[in-house]
């Protein structure tokens, strides 16, 4: 096993002071993903560039996806401090030169400069909370984060509308800097780890290969068809580098002590249906945002705020629907029914959005978001869930990181697909709808501006633009729905297998889950700390005690742990670190002397120690808890992985000692 870096000691104090730079960074990087949806109409009207305006969201998608396997794996190996540094310092970066573009060239290149750092920003920001928060607080904050990166969507096109609207399209990235610089100070002052002492070999090659391929396939997804023909020279050769990369890549992985992705793990049915239809899930997800926004301003006539606020339908209902399919799936203890249904109505809502133009009301509109909405929320944590539940214990870390990291390169890929999609159904549509433009006053770059200016048009012109829009972006809808049936014909052939108890839903955090380069261990500690951060505290110290055959109500277990890990110290001493009133502490301390577990204390300034008798009882306790652990494993057993044993023991104590709430006294 690993040896693991010593962490220093986080007071709740410094562990809060830490986590706000945490939040603040990773929200701010979460938030970048559709930030810019709402904003895209508008850059395309000052900067031009139409037929790239998928780029905009593209090169951030694919800079976080393909950079999030070589930060987590450098900062296993060299420490996650400096490396969370610098991705800030690389995401601060990106955004200040986003907003200072004077080109759409410009602005793609930032935008993946901010990519890279976003990515870095999202993994590192999720491994530090394991190494600064205890065991017992763990899934709280990870679900603090998860809920973060999910509200980011419900939050991204609202701000940025309101931004575009109230000061400029610039604003999108240039508010980055104040957050980012505050996040980075507390981080930079707070933040104490050490290098960490695990020994991990970096896929360079993997990495390299992998990027290189996805953005030859992305390209060429987004300029064929527009840019140059589909026969030609250039196309030809990016199909052609692109296929050669991806073959490569294969051959590296088989080769690579630790892969990027593992390619045995497709010889899991569970984890291959998982992968492609997380790869869909993607092209729909980043897709359908990326051009909602544009076809409710260019062709509904909203204004970029008001076209944010008209996505909440969408957005809320995806979180509703994640966090209520979450906890039927805990109770049901089955989950195969959630992405059928999840994927027929986001198949229905992708049609639906097809038919939609500028006579649509906005309350229709509302109903087709709110079917896509729902059916995105049943099937997104599903996928990470079903393929934690079917790999072997030592492919689980690899497997979770690998799931999420197909959803988010499938955005990639469909927001370039969809980008292709449009500016080739738009130049055929001017065409159709505007044959004498030129003549009606129509110069070639009237389409490159935003909404507001085109409004501004006669009415004819105007009229017969919005047509144009309506029938390009309601192609790229319908063209949608064929990977959407796709997706819903893979979930009937997903296998359900019986739930272990360790992996039931984590509701938001899983839904909304980025690719995390965690070992199979943490992966299990992070499941576990997730399910006890869920239950009654009280119902576990009295399920721990009946276990190991000890009469102590909840609060006298507590407060012997508490004891043990802080003691000798007096009373007053104790009751200054537990945060207690000495009236609410000293009758839980006499029972504990009556019953002989501690010693000391009978004056006022004696400093009390765990007894004997009550470092026994501590024993049992912590056997309890360990065995307690393990049957919420079902099937991992601890006997056949050393790892595994190490870590329900080192649990066991740190789940009973890092508990600072007196929820019991």
């Amino acid at each position: 096993m690993a040896e693991q870096a010593v962490v220093p000691h986080f007071s709740r104090r410094e562990v809060r002071l830490v986590f706000s730079g945490l939040l603040l960074a990773f929200l701010t990087a979460a938030l970048n993903q559709t930030i810019v949806a709402t904003a895209l109409p508008t850059i395309v009207g000052d900067l031009g560039g139409l037929r790239q305006i998928s780029w905009v969201v593209i090169a951030y998608l694919l800079g976080s996806t393909v950079s999030t396997p070589l930060w987590g794996k450098l900062g296993d190996l060299y420490g996650r401090r400096p490396f969370f540094l610098a991705s800030m310092l690389i995401f601060l970066a990106g955004s200040a030169l986003s907003g200072l573009s004077q080109n759409m060239l410009e602005l793609i290149v930032f935008r993946a400069i901010q990519g890279l750092g976003g990515g870095g920003l999202l993994v590192i920001a999720q491994a530090i909370v394991g190494d600064v928060v205890s065991p017992r607080e763990r899934g709280r904050y990870m679900g603090i984060l998860g809920a973060a990166f999910g509200a980011s969507s419900v939050a991204g096109p609202l701000l940025g509308g309101f931004l575009v609207e109230s000061l400029s399209w610039r604003w999108v990235f240039f508010a980055n800097l104040p957050i980012g610089i505050l996040a980075l100070i507390v981080t930079a002052i707070t933040l104490r780890l050490p290098r960490s002492h695990a020994h991990h070999q970096i896929d360079y090659l993997g990495t390299a290969l992998l990027a290189a391929g996805a953005s030859c396939l992305v390209l060429l997804t987004s300029l064929g068809g527009t840019e140059y023909p589909w026969g030609s020279p250039q196309i030809i050769g990016l199909g052609v580098a692109g296929v050669v990369l991806v073959i490569a890549f294969i051959f590296a992985e088989r080769r690579a002590a630790e892969p990027v992705v593992p390619l045995s793990l497709f010889g899991n049915r569970v984890f291959t249906v998982t992968s492609a239809m997380g790869f869909i899930i993607g092209f729909a997800l980043f897709g359908t945002i990326t051009y909602l926004p544009t076809f409710l301003q260019a062709v509904g006539g909203s204004n970029p705020t008001v076209s944010g606020l008209e996505l909440l339908p969408m957005t809320f209902s995806l979180l509703l629907s994640s966090i209520v399919s979450g906890q039927l799936i805990s109770r049901w203890g089955r989950y195969k029914v959630f992405p059928i249904v999840g994927t027929a109505l986001m198949s229905v809502g992708l049609f639906l959005f097809s038919r939609m133009d500028a006579n649509t009301v906005v309350i229709t509109q509302s109903l087709y978001m709110l079917a896509v909405g729902l059916g995105l929320g049943m099937v997104m944590q599903v996928l990470v869930l079903a393929v934690q539940n079917a790999v072997d214990y030592q492919d689980l870390g690899a497997a979770t990181s690998a799931a999420t990291f197909f959803r988010s390169l499938g955005g990639s890929f469909g927001v370039a697909l969809f980008g292709a999609i449009f500016n080739g159904q738009l130049s055929y549509n001017l065409q159709r709808y505007l044959p004498a433009g030129g003549a009606r006053g129509v110069d070639a770059g009237v389409v490159q501006a935003d909404p507001a200016q085109l409004q501004q048009l006669p009415a004819p012109v105007y009229e017969d633009l919005v047509q144009a829009f309506a029938a390009s972006l309601d192609a790229v809808f319908l063209s949608a729905v064929p990977f959407a049936l796709l997706a819903f014909a893979l979930s009937w052939l997903l296998k359900e297998v019986p739930l272990r108890k360790t992996v039931e839903s984590s509701g938001i955090a899983e839904s909304y889950a980025m690719p995390r380069q965690d070992s199979s261990a943490r992966e299990i500690e992070r499941a576990l700390t997730t399910l006890e951060s869920r239950e009654s505290r009280r119902r576990i110290y009295e399920r721990i005690a009946k276990r190991a055959g000890v009469d102590l109500a909840p609060s006298e277990t507590w407060l012997l742990c508490r004891i043990d890990e802080h003691g000798p110290a007096t009373a007053q001493e104790l009751a200054v670190s537990l945060e207690l009133s000495e009236a609410d502490l000293r009758p839980r301390l006499q029972a504990l002397r009556d019953s002989e577990l501690i010693s000391g204390g009978e004056e006022e300034h004696a400093p009390l120690a765990v007894s004997s008798e009550g470092r026994s009882v501590l024993r049992k306790v912590v056997e309890a808890r360990r065995e307690d652990l393990e049957e919420r494993l079902e099937g991992w057993s601890p006997q056949e992985h050393e790892e595994l044993a190490h870590l329900l023991e080192r649990l066991a104590s740190d789940l009973l000692r890092d508990d600072p709430e007196p929820a019991y006294m």
